[in-house]
């Protein structure tokens, strides 16, 4: 990616996402963890997404997972912020303490250090839910793409769950 991160794929991804949304009357909040706010960056970027978007949490530590997503210690503990079991906390935790119909949530390692054998660099989780109790998740194993990469492949994939479950 160049000094702009928001580059003409991830803009066209956000544009379906909204469309989405915007067709089906949803609003949209998102958690970011290992994206550090990239999905609502390239959300925002498209004019008129305030009619979609609500908001966005950016929960980069365990404590803001927690204070924020209301994401319980013991899932922190047992199971590590990159975990199925987090993702799913996180999206649960949104839709609670927001006005969003769709969420989701994205928590991962982006690198280049802060990975091991069991969570290598490129592993991250994603979670989307509905408030009709539909809940989704994926694992992304990316490998060593590099950060950037990383973390733009992760906005793509977020865009591409609520796409999906904006249609449901």
């Amino acid at each position: 990616m160049t000094d702009h991160m928001i580059d003409e794929e991830l803009r066209a991804a956000a544009r379906r996402v909204l469309d989405a949304c915007r067709g089906r009357h949803l609003k949209l909040a998102v958690a970011e963890s290992c994206t550090g706010g990239l999905v609502a960056a390239a959300l925002t970027e498209i004019p008129g997404s305030s009619d979609v978007l609500d908001r966005g949490f950016i929960t980069y530590s365990n404590e803001a997972k927690q204070a924020m997503l209301g994401v319980p210690p013991v899932v922190l503990e047992g199971k590590g912020a990159v975990s199925r079991e987090t993702a799913e906390s996180m999206a649960v935790g949104a839709l609670e303490r927001s006005r969003a119909d769709l969420v989701a949530a994205v928590t991962g390692v982006a690198g280049p250090s802060g990975g091991s054998a069991e969570k290598p660099v490129g592993l991250v989780h994603f979670a989307a839910a509905r408030r009709n109790g539909r809940l989704v998740h994926r694992e992304c194993r990316y490998g060593d793409l590099g950060r950037a990469e990383i973390r733009r492949r992760s906005v793509l994939e977020v865009f591409a769950m609520l796409e999906e479950l904006a249609a449901d």
